[in-house]
């Protein structure tokens, strides 16, 4: 005589549930109507936040079982169960615990199938959020009008508004409440606020970091002053415009640190923050010569040829056995005013068919000081960052047109 011991109710319901979808693999739903298919996408997401719930559930009564695994914690073994990455693993042991422990009305949510997974974390970070010392009945009402906000916002709007919740339930206290909250916010952004360098040897360098938001909110709007300068509505559209977004930002942080002026950075040794270039007389006239910042990396000639027509890096020419002919004399850099007289004149990039304003324009060298020129007004012209970069490219050479344009041609 067998005896078979019945499911328990969850894994009935996963059976059947199971067993239901099986029966309709097969079935396409190119042929539901409009509306059918509508209805299905809402269904379907409802039952997956009502099993997530039955899921977290379970989990959240299952510490024992981990335990006799041998897991490390919950979150180990509940990763290696499902065979999901172990952050994934640990952040739904924890939602688990929440909606275990604390968080009813967001587990009836989902249990309703009206929460989501994802909202759900959202909600249950804003509610652990809140002072500990609040009141618990405006807590439940915290709760229950972030649940009730589950219905109609995504939970990238629930994250905004869970960070406000205390505006709506208790206004009397919700501007103290936000002005310590900045204040911790503000404070655990500055201990975790990391620069890294690193070379990876191929003529570049991996910089990686964690800024204070409002550090990098500045620097994007710095960044986005070189990213977005406005060509003119008939302008044709060049190579600088297929440039990947993010390829332009990082070409737009180079810009931006040749930009800053070294008068307003910190002293040391009684010196302007200066960058010093180092490169023989030779090298620097001849198009394959290259040079070497103090203390730092090679750059090739035409490289330095360019920043020579920045005021914060210096070229220091060397000549005989590293005697120093030149340290940057200040009469090579086109002064505030002659800068001035160029955007007035030229109004825009002179690379042909740029329309780019001469507000983002850089002041550029016809001749070379390197080959004898001169910082004279006539023989200085704006370019923007793209066409600068291309005016000093070596395998690029250039064509000054009657009216003052500039054509670029790739060497053969």
């Amino acid at each position: 005589m067998s005896h078979h011991t019945a499911l328990h109710p969850i894994r009935a319901a996963a059976a059947t549930a199971r067993a239901a979808f099986k029966d309709v693999r097969d079935v396409q739903p190119v042929f539901m109507s409009p509306a059918d298919q509508e209805a299905a996408v809402r269904e379907l997401a409802e039952l997956e936040a009502i099993v997530a719930e039955a899921r977290l559930r379970v989990v959240a009564a299952a510490q024992d079982t981990a335990s006799r695994s041998g897991a490390r914690d919950l979150g180990a073994w509940l990763s290696t169960l499902t065979l999901t990455d172990f952050n994934h693993g640990r952040a739904d042991a924890r939602l688990a615990e929440a909606l275990d422990r604390r968080w009813s009305k967001v587990a009836a949510g989902m249990a309703d199938g009206s929460v989501s997974a994802d909202q759900a974390q959202v909600v249950v970070h804003a509610l652990d959020a809140l002072p500990k010392d609040l009141d618990p009945e405006l807590v439940t009402k915290a709760e229950q009008q972030l649940v009730d906000y589950c219905k109609d916002f995504r939970p990238r709007d629930l994250r905004r508004l869970g960070r406000r919740i205390l505006e709506i339930v208790a206004p009397d206290i919700a501007e103290a409440e936000e002005a310590k909250r900045l204040e911790d916010e503000e404070r655990r952004a500055r201990e975790k606020c990391r620069l890294v360098f690193k070379p990876i040897g191929d003529g570049t360098t991996r910089l990686t970091g964690v800024l204070p938001d409002l550090d990098a909110h500045r620097l994007r709007t710095y960044l986005d002053a070189f990213t977005s300068p406005r060509k003119a509505e008939h302008a044709a559209g060049g190579e600088e415009d297929r440039i990947p977004y993010p390829r332009r930002l990082g070409h737009a942080f180079c810009a931006l640190l040749e930009h800053l002026a070294p008068n307003n950075l910190p002293m040391h040794g009684g010196d302007t923050t200066t960058l010093l270039v180092t490169i023989p007389l030779e090298s620097l006239k001849n198009d394959l010569g290259t040079g070497t910042i103090v203390g730092g990396e090679p750059l090739s000639a035409g490289a330095i040829r360019r920043l020579a027509c920045t005021a914060n890096i210096i070229p220091v020419v060397l000549g005989g056995p590293s005697e120093v002919l030149d340290l940057g004399r200040t009469r090579r850099l086109f002064s505030p005013a002659q800068r001035k007289a160029m955007r007035w004149r030229d109004q825009h990039c002179r690379a042909e068919g740029c329309t780019i304003p001469a507000g983002w324009c850089e002041a550029h060298h016809i001749d070379p000081w390197s080959r004898g020129g001169k910082t004279d007004l006539y023989r200085g012209v704006l370019l923007c960052s793209w066409h600068h970069h291309r005016a000093h490219d070596p395998t690029h050479t250039t064509e000054h047109l009657p009216n003052g344009d500039i054509r670029f041609h790739r060497r053969p």
